[in-house]
């Protein structure tokens, strides 16, 4: 752990130096043209790249990046819910509070559960969120936030606690900042959720009734174009017995160093283009593959370069991963390349696209190298709605298309092509454990796998959602005696 402190430390310190030397030439703040984070500083760090997610329409997957300190003006406030957002505790709002809160009812339908013949399951979820954010002057705050997760249906087995779970304290942390030269400083510890870098490798996994947190400090130095965060966290275990049994996992610890720079607008035309390098490290005292638990320590060196250039909407990623797994080495890699056309200036225009990934795989029933590439909290139903296919011994390509019918309406439609890297290696799932018996087959071919996704969003607080997709098993399936399945959801979701 010394070296990863001292090549952390190294790295904060060279950023501070870079953006101090930078300053007066760098490009002007974007603050006025995307809502910020909430975080009390002045931050100058575009937004939309600070490591915390986008906001649309004033709110975020992780609620306590929303800014709703204009609310303060009485007059800007549209509707009585609007109110909750800006609550003064003291005469001159220095001291306030803002509330926030989620309901979602869904349903899942899925034919051949785990790939097998059998009954089709069916999921009726909800979801209750509240959360209150309390900002104490201009440089502290405190964000708490409860959920409640319930689900019944038809052929459950036992539902895991992120699905099932009467209560859980799913964030609370305090945070503390403090502006020196021009560079925004800042801490937060508790729990929190944690999305500074690709989708793909980590994610709230908003899929999930209970959302992904974790547990531990993250720091950071933003500047007007180069920012560096450093963060130290355990995963959230959850019980589901109440909030009690909602611990760190002792077993797990996620730590690293995400960098960011601003790519000069005036390049490609007019771009909004970012770089972030990043270094991470995942232990695992329980790690497993090919039937094996034991130890493992894995390290990411990789770089996203991310953005939009004119039309053109590009997201992509390469990363090496390198360490033990018990007696193995590891040596893996993962590319993900997505990009997106907008054929037309509106922001409803027509866009066309596709995605090329490759994760490498091999190695996870041998004893030499293991190459399985693994991503620790991504979007886990990226590759598969109902959960069937990971960035693990995984190739795709999948082009696709979005319309706009309506003005608030919103359709995707997917076709993936399915491969595995290695055909001595298994199919895996989207929780890591494998096909069994796919590591005895030697077919390439996966799946394909057909997707449609309409999302009609009524007003910025509700929205409704759909979604269909059907997984044709390949012969590296088939042959192990897995079959195809359909996968069907829908949900209403009120925001406030």
């Amino acid at each position: 752990m010394s070296r990863i402190a001292c090549a952390l430390g190294g790295a904060t310190a060279l950023l501070v130096l870079a953006t101090a030397a930078r300053a007066q030439t760098a490009a002007p703040s974007e603050a006025g043209q995307t809502r910020n984070p909430a975080a009390p500083i002045a931050q100058s760090y575009p937004a939309a790249a600070a490591g915390d997610g986008a906001t649309a329409n004033g709110f975020n997957l992780s609620r306590w990046a929303e800014d709703w300190s204009g609310y303060r003006d009485a007059k800007k406030r549209d509707d009585p819910l609007d109110r909750l957002k800006f609550l003064p505790l003291d005469g001159d709002g220095d001291v306030y509070l803002t509330l926030s809160g989620e309901f979602r009812l869904r349903v899942n339908h899925t034919t051949n559960p785990n790939l097998r013949d059998a009954r089709a399951q069916r999921q009726d979820i909800n979801r209750i969120v509240a959360g209150a954010d309390l900002h104490v002057g201009p440089h502290l705050r405190a964000f708490a936030e409860v959920a409640h997760g319930g689900i019944s249906g038809v052929e459950l087995g036992a539902p895991a606690a992120t699905l099932r779970n009467d209560l859980v304290v799913q964030q609370a942390f305090v945070e503390g900042d403090v502006d020196v030269a021009g560079i925004a400083l800042g801490a937060r510890y508790g729990r929190q959720e944690f999305t500074d870098g690709p989708n793909l490798l980590v994610s709230q996994r908003d899929n999930n009734t209970i959302r992904y947190t974790l547990n531990g400090l993250r720091l950071w130095a933003r500047g007007r174009t180069v920012r560096a965060d450093l963060f130290d966290l355990k995963p959230t275990a959850y019980g589901d017995l109440g909030t009690e049994d909602d611990v760190s996992d002792p077993a797990r610890r996620f730590s690293g160093v995400t960098l960011g720079f601003v790519v000069p607008r005036d390049w490609f035309g007019g771009s909004k283009l970012y770089v972030d390098p990043f270094f991470w490290r995942r232990r695992n005292m329980v790690g497993a593959w090919g039937g094996r638990i034991g130890p493992a320590t894995r390290y990411y060196v990789g770089t996203r370069v991310w953005g939009d250039a004119g039309p053109l909407t590009i997201d992509w990623t390469v990363n090496h991963q390198y360490g033990t797994y018990i007696a193995q080495r590891i040596d893996a890699w993962q590319v993900f390349a997505a990009q997106t056309l907008r054929l037309g200036k509106a922001a409803t225009a027509p866009r066309i696209g596709f995605h090329a990934d490759y994760a490498s795989g091999g190695g996870g029933y041998g004893d030499g190298k293991l190459r399985d590439a693994y991503a620790p909290f991504g979007n886990n139903i990226y590759y598969s709605y109902a959960l069937f296919l990971t960035p693990s011994n995984l190739v795709a390509l999948a082009p696709n298309v979005t319309v706009s019918p309506l003005r608030q309406v919103r359709v995707t439609a997917e076709y993936q092509f399915t491969w595995r890297d290695s055909v001595t290696d298994a199919v895996y799932r989207a929780n890591g454990q494998p096909f069994t018996g796919t590591q005895n087959v030697r077919a390439r071919k996966v799946a394909d796998v057909a997707r449609l996704q309409a999302v009609w969003t009524l007003s910025p607080r509700v929205s409704v959602t759909g979604r269909y997709e059907h997984l044709a098993a390949g012969p590296a399936l088939t042959e192990a005696g897995f079959k195809s399945s359909d996968f069907l959801a829908g949900w209403v979701s009120f925001r406030f």
